[in-house]
């Protein structure tokens, strides 16, 4: 096999959006920008450096002034989506597209942290459909049982 022919076929088709939640800047030592998601639902760089690109969805023709890390939501040093990627001025409530996240990152998710799993939508046309529901908390703990020894 010369090539993974599934993610040669929807690698790049694939985009995450992410809300910025904050933005700390560590006086010339690095720049973080922490958002909605994390290694819960894209673990690829934490397990074996994914390279990414990522830009501001409303910012995408804008000159790139600064070099970031975007951080995500779990409590973990390594929850990292993407390191150093050139971006214009960043600000909470920004929406970040990383590209080309169609392969694996669906099947690699998990709830760790008890996070929810994002949805999976697909866009033609300009028209949107779920092609899998977004996790709420209740679905998450419907499995987990309290055994009565412990109640």
């Amino acid at each position: 096999l010369v090539i993974e022919p599934g993610r040669s076929i929807v690698g790049e088709a694939g985009i995450t959006l992410y809300t910025v939640g904050s933005v700390k800047e560590i006086a010339g030592i690095k720049t973080y920008v922490a958002v909605d998601g994390g290694m819960f639902e894209n673990p690829r760089y934490a397990l074996y450096r994914a390279d990414y690109t990522a830009l501001i969805v409303d910012k995408a023709d804008e000159n790139c002034t600064q070099k970031v890390t975007i951080a995500g939501k779990c409590c973990e040093s390594g929850d990292v989506i993407a390191a150093d990627v050139s971006m214009p001025q960043v600000k909470r409530g920004d929406v970040l597209a990383v590209l080309s996240t169609g392969a694996y990152n669906y099947s690699m998710a998990s709830n760790y942290n008890r996070n929810p799993i994002p949805p999976v939508i697909f866009v033609q046309n300009g028209e949107a459909e779920y092609v899998v529901k977004p996790q709420s908390y209740e679905d998450i703990i419907r499995n987990d049982l309290i055994p009565e020894r412990l109640k």
